[in-house]
């Protein structure tokens, strides 16, 4: 039997295996890049051993670092959690050949699956259907066409092509994007197929020769070829759900597989199926089949592992209904790239447990970071997988998109909102959902919170700024905060916001209450509302200065209920409004009840600092520059690919924003930069 087990992954994967490892007693071992020394994988290991630098190719892609690991540490097994060498036929090779037990599919069924264009042909000899496949780019005829990568998943070295000319360079961008993440750059290409749905199969075998499938999910919902939300059971016919299972089955006697699988298929609007590829490992998304089937698949891979044989012989019937979301560090601001920093604070409200099953309907959350966490360049941006479970599909949305929308979520930017216009969207509610969902529907981007409400919300800000600072003050801390003798002079502060800097004023009377108040742009901004108060005093300066609506809508009556440093009460026409604040330094975070916000104030008399020239483009995140595509002389028009920066994973393309002369390319090739680093300057014509 397994006594200690190492788990050659991080982030949350890592802390779901330790959890199933700790109700059946068996010790752990965390293996930890440098940047991951302090995070809560590693805390919650009984044992940590250090991996010497940060990048995957340094750290969890050594294979001989992990084995020396799981030496120190007296780890009798191992478990490669999900990417990384989780799909490493080599690994677990070595794993084994080390003594100790593969917690995960023989080396020859990985080996069978991971390459995927061999794998397309041997399945389609056990009769799983399959869609047109080419490895010779110029015997493509039909377009569009789907260029992928034959190792790992994860939607990376993923491109869709619907020019022939634009073909090469999908290919070539995708093997640069395959081999930085799975150290393979081979690629196929199938056809692809419009409004298709992304349907998988949760297979499971042992080594007493049963292959039963545990259920159908849906992961249509996805982005840049990435899944963010999924759900089991999947909603298809009875019929094609039979076919589905029968298919994966299928794949898994082919390749004599052992352990949890994942069958990929594409259902086409007519009921077709036709199979994508196969993950020899647990995936992702696997809590929405745990809490829809009652199963631990962790467990169960620890079990098969031992040689037991899977205590379930035949589909278990779906209990309910699971839908999950990644919550990922995102910019919406800069077309959803990864973004990094400090999470001062992750918190959703009732989460009735971590990594566990559910008691009834409620939610779950499967969290790599905690309050505190530092999210960096090096690994993935998936912060969190939410899940809730319901008695129906209606519920299980609208629960999970309560949850999200109520969450505090501070100090790295995040793709909630648009997590949550997914789930209450009339299209996911009627099923009306495929792999091409967002590129339909760009109203789902949209931010949570109205944009007439960012003056209610930096109110708030500056209100409880204002109670923080009279709260820590030293003497008078009961005197009335803004207060003035002369009311012409209003109290201010300033901001930046998602629509740029903006300045708050107020005045506040003998009481407390807010006699005055108005919100006015600033550089690069946007006018937004300020309105009079209830005894119908003008607010001073800012668009409505004069009591007239705003160009956006009527004029608020807003008076102050309450405020203290972290929740503000505004009575907003008859209507109160709470808002919880919390403060990290210079930046504020507002959650308030139509969506949240996080603003940093402004120094009243900020320090000089060195202005861009005109046409910079800066790098939006850390990473590193690929490749340069210009030379500095150059005549380019706007939207012209300049360079390439590789930051989590991905390749991100730094385009011309507008027609002019390359001026500055100060970033070589294979140069390392930081966010707002200088990449390229373009004079415009």
């Amino acid at each position: 039997m397994i006594t200690r087990l190492l788990v050659a992954n991080r982030g949350e994967i890592a802390r779901r295996v330790f959890a199933t490892c700790r109700a059946l007693g068996i010790g752990t071992v965390a293996v930890h890049a440098d940047a991951d020394a302090d995070a809560p994988f590693v805390a919650e290991a009984d044992h940590a051993v250090r991996l010497p630098g940060n990048t995957p190719a340094e750290t969890y892609l050594r294979t001989d670092l992990i084995l020396d690991a799981a030496r120190k540490a007296g780890a009798d097994a191992v478990h490669p959690g999900y990417g990384f060498l989780a799909e490493s036929a080599g690994f677990a090779t070595a794993v084994t050949d080390a003594g100790l037990t593969w917690v995960g599919p023989p080396a020859k069924a990985i080996a069978a699956m991971g390459d995927k264009v061999a794998a397309k042909a041997l399945l389609a000899e056990a009769g799983v259907p399959m869609l047109p496949t080419w490895t010779d780019a110029d015997e493509i005829a039909d377009f569009p066409v789907l260029v992928k990568a034959s190792a790992g998943g994860g939607g990376r070295g993923m491109r869709v092509v619907r020019d022939p000319a634009a073909l090469a360079e999908a290919v070539a961008s995708a093997r640069r994007e395959a081999a930085a993440a799975f150290g393979d750059g081979t690629v196929f290409v199938e056809r692809y197929v419009e409004r298709g749905r992304h349907v998988e199969v949760q297979i499971f075998g042992d080594t007493h020769g049963t292959v039963v499938a545990l259920g159908v999910r849906d992961c249509s919902i996805q982005r840049r070829h990435q899944k963010i939300v999924e759900e089991a059971p999947g909603v298809v016919p009875a019929e094609v759900r039979q076919r589905l299972h029968e298919a994966a089955t299928a794949a898994g006697r082919a390749v004599d597989y052992v352990g949890a699988g994942t069958v990929e298929f594409l259902l086409e609007p007519d009921g077709e199926i036709y199979f994508l590829e196969m993950n020899t490992r647990l995936q992702v998304e696997h809590p929405v089949t745990e809490l829809t089937t009652g199963l631990d698949l962790v467990r169960l891979q620890l079990l098969v592992a031992e040689g037991e044989p899977l205590p379930v012989a035949a589909t278990p019937p779906a209990q309910g209904h699971a839908i999950e979301v990644r919550l990922c560090a995102e910019d919406p601001a800069q077309g959803y790239r990864p973004a990094t920093g400090t999470l001062h604070r992750l918190a959703l409200p009732g989460v009735a447990a971590e990594f566990g099953p559910l008691a009834g309907p409620g939610l779950r959350l499967d969290s790599g970071v905690v309050d505190g966490s530092v999210v960096g360049v090096h690994y993935d941006s998936m912060l969190a997988k939410v899940i809730a479970w319901a008695p129906t599909r209606a519920e299980a949305a609208r629960a999970l998109a309560g949850v999200l929308a109520r969450a505090e979520l501070h100090g790295v930017v995040t793709n909630r909102d648009l997590l949550v216009r997914v789930l209450r969207s009339r299209e996911f509610a009627a099923v009306d959902v495929d792999t091409g969902f967002l590129d339909r529907h760009p109203e789902v981007f949209a931010p949570l919170l109205p944009a007439d409400q960012l003056p209610l919300v930096a109110l708030a800000a500056a209100l409880a700024s204002a109670a923080a600072r009279c709260a820590s003050a030293p003497v008078l801390a009961g005197l009335p905060s803004g207060w003035r003798n002369v009311p012409a002079f209003p109290q201010f502060t300033r901001f930046t916001s998602p629509d740029g800097e903006i300045e708050v004023r107020y005045r506040l009377d003998r009481s407390g209450g807010l006699a005055e108040w108005s919100v006015s742009p600033g550089t690069g901004s946007t006018a937004r509302a300020g309105g009079p108060t209830p005894d119908g005093a003008a607010p001073s300066g800012g668009p409505a200065s004069n009591g007239s609506a705003p160009a956006d809508g009527p004029t608020p009556v807003v008076s102050l209920v309450e405020a203290a440093p972290d929740r503000v009460v505004l009575d907003v026409d008859g209507v109160r409004r709470a808002y919880r604040v919390r403060r990290a330094g210079s930046a504020v975070f507002v959650d308030g009840p139509d969506g949240a916000a996080g603003l940093a104030e402004l120094p009243r008399f900020p320090e000089p600092t060195t202005e861009l020239a005109a046409g910079s483009l800066v790098a939006p995140l850390p990473g590193a520059v690929t490749r340069v595509h210009a030379e500095v002389g150059q005549r380019v028009a706007a939207g012209d690919l300049l360079l390439t920066l590789e930051a989590m994973k991905l390749e991100h393309p730094v385009l011309a924003p507008t027609d002019g002369v390359v001026a500055e390319l100060p970033v070589p090739a294979g140069g390392q930069v930081d966010t707002g680093t200088v990449l390229a300057v373009v004079d415009p014509e």
